[in-house]
């Protein structure tokens, strides 16, 4: 691995960011690679399906994409301001194995829009802007792809959901919080009556938290929104937080504000995650935020073309404290617009962005092209890890997901209102790239472990089975089971993703090499919703390839 952070207080944050910029990435054991010069779309949103395929899409309102649509198809759209005939793709579906696209058809606008995977595999994908602003659109993964399109029910919403949020309910259901001048919850599927919670689905629910976080620069988009394992919901907007029973519609706790007072939400564009929740101690839930861009920063890039330097920090927050307080710790490098996932090891890789400006249409300059690895439960000020850096900046309108190998898939950047590729700093990016961590490296290779048998379905608080081998096994060291949840990722915000630590019953050696490890399934709906996860086993602190468990 890299070099690491050891020291970090406020005031040598300077020089801090001066060593880690001197440093040498040779000596990295992570990689890039292209794996797409060109996919015909700039990935703006992006969803792994549990058939190892990545559902990917932009916009439909800038005119033509890169890619022609199959068959002489053409979308015809009398309401599109660029143009109201348009025969080329905005979607495409990426086959992981095959390396290979092809495009999907989407009639309706999808811009700035959000999703959840429902229970069965299918993606429940909401909202976006102008025509699509209320639709509700469906993909079913199948076992013949050229079966597999977009499915879209128009007016769907109850309201328009541009710049909103999902999240999967333990009951398999999706709430949809705020967007644009939103300010309240809806729930789908729908349902005419009340449900076993007591809540309507087929009626809206005011939520005066997102009027209050509304400032001049609407800094309370894409708000934050995590499932706690006390079946409660934190939402994070601008600078605050509450803990939401959205069963009865009653905000039962507020948290103090983040302690630097900078906004987190869109446009200022920090990422959000809930830390891994283990399943072998007693279950905590910890926040962490990271970047943003400064009060303010949204209007200077706009009226003035100044860039303010981003937010520098992470921040954490132990929600289930009585009297909680944010942590704050410095990042190598300021950045907005980065994104966050969990990687299979447990550790939280924070990705592209930028150092100055904020959110929008070429709102930000000195990209970060160099991700950083952050081990969430190392001493403090040993936790981040500065890597190697992309040949390619992935500005606004990027996304990330993690791969089934452990790989990241990294695309997007279109900081423009058209595709734009030539006399601009940042052109428009239609590439493919794969990220490697450390944990991908072959001199890692004899510690990956390789699972060779698995049940297929996680049973709560059901015992479950695994059987791996590896090349040099570790006595010393603790084998986990690692489930995470793939994330809708979008404007830096990775929509559902968790990961739980699954409690360990037992292991033991079946042969020469090979193990079983019996574990316990998720113990309630509420740290674990329904629905299809990636499975790991880590085995001193190097992950297997995941295989896909159904979680019920």
């Amino acid at each position: 691995m890299c070099n690491n952070q050891t020291i970090i207080m406020p005031t040598l944050f300077l020089l801090v960011s001066l060593l880690f910029t001197s440093f040498s990435p040779t000596k990295c054991l992570d990689e890039w690679r292209i794996l797409q010069e060109n996919i015909g779309i700039s990935a703006m949103h992006m969803q792994l399906l549990h058939n190892n395929k990545v559902i990917m899409f932009d916009r439909t309102d800038f005119g033509q994409s890169n890619l022609s649509l199959p068959g002489g198809r053409c979308r015809h759209d009398p309401s599109d301001t660029v143009l109201q005939t348009d025969c080329t793709a905005h979607s495409v579906l990426y086959d992981i194995g095959s390396n290979s696209v092809r495009p999907l058809m989407v009639n309706t606008d999808t811009w700035c829009s959000s999703g959840a995977v429902l229970p069965d595999g299918t993606l429940v994908q909401t909202g976006g802007y102008n025509d699509g602003d209320r639709v509700l659109r469906t993909f079913t993964p199948c076992n013949d792809d050229k079966d597999c399109d977009w499915i879209e029910l128009p007016r769907y919403l109850l309201e328009r959901r541009w710049y909103a949020t999902n999240q999967i309910l333990p009951d398999g259901r999706i709430i949809i919080v705020g967007g644009r001048r939103v300010f309240n919850y809806e729930f789908v599927p729908k349902i005419d009556s009340d449900d076993h919670s007591g809540t309507s689905t087929s009626t809206t629910f005011w939520l005066n938290f997102l009027v209050e976080t509304r400032d001049y620069e609407e800094n309370n988009l894409y708000p934050f929104v995590h499932l706690l394992p006390d079946g409660n919901l934190f939402i994070f907007a601008n600078t605050r937080a509450i803990l939401l029973d959205y069963t009865q519609n009653n905000v039962v706790r507020e948290f103090p504000p983040i302690t630097d007072g900078v906004p987190r939400n869109y446009p200022s564009s920090g990422s959000s995650i809930i830390l891994p929740i283990d399943e072998n101690k007693p279950v905590k839930a910890e926040i962490m935020i990271c970047g943003g861009s400064q009060q303010g920063a949204f209007t200077q890039a706009i009226v003035n073309r100044s860039f303010i330097h981003a937010s520098h920090n992470c921040a954490r927050l132990k929600v289930d404290e009585e009297n909680p307080s944010w942590l704050m710790e410095d990042m190598p490098q300021a950045r907005v617009m980065g994104d966050m996932l969990i990687l299979p090891s447990g550790d939280i890789l924070i990705i592209n962005g930028a150092e100055l400006g904020t959110a929008g249409w070429e709102n930000a300059a000195n990209p970060v092209t160099t991700p950083v690895i952050y081990k969430p439960f190392e001493d403090m000020y040993k936790r981040f890890y500065i890597m190697s850096p992309s040949p390619r900046p992935r500005l606004y309108h990027s996304s990330v997901v993690l791969l089934p190998d452990g790989r990241v898939l990294v695309g997007g950047s279109n900081p423009h209102i058209y595709y734009n590729f030539t006399n601009v700093d940042y052109p428009t990016d239609l590439s493919l790239e794969a990220y490697s961590p450390p944990y991908l490296s072959t001199q890692y290779a004899p510690s990956k472990p390789n699972i060779i048998y698995s049940d297929q379905i996680l049973g709560y608080e059901q015992p479950f089975s695994v059987t791996f081998d590896v090349q040099q096994y570790h006595a010393d060291d603790v084998v986990y089971v690692h489930i995470i949840a793939p994330s809708f990722t979008t404007h830096s915000l990775a929509m559902n993703q968790r990961m739980v630590i699954l409690r360990l019953l037992r292991i033991s050696e079946v042969s020469s090499g090979m193990y079983n490890v019996g574990i316990l399934g998720p113990s309630t709906a509420n740290i674990a919703p329904p629905g299809y996860y990636l499975l790991f086993v880590v085995h001193a602190g190097i992950p297997s390839s995941g295989t896909w468990v159904k979680v019920q």
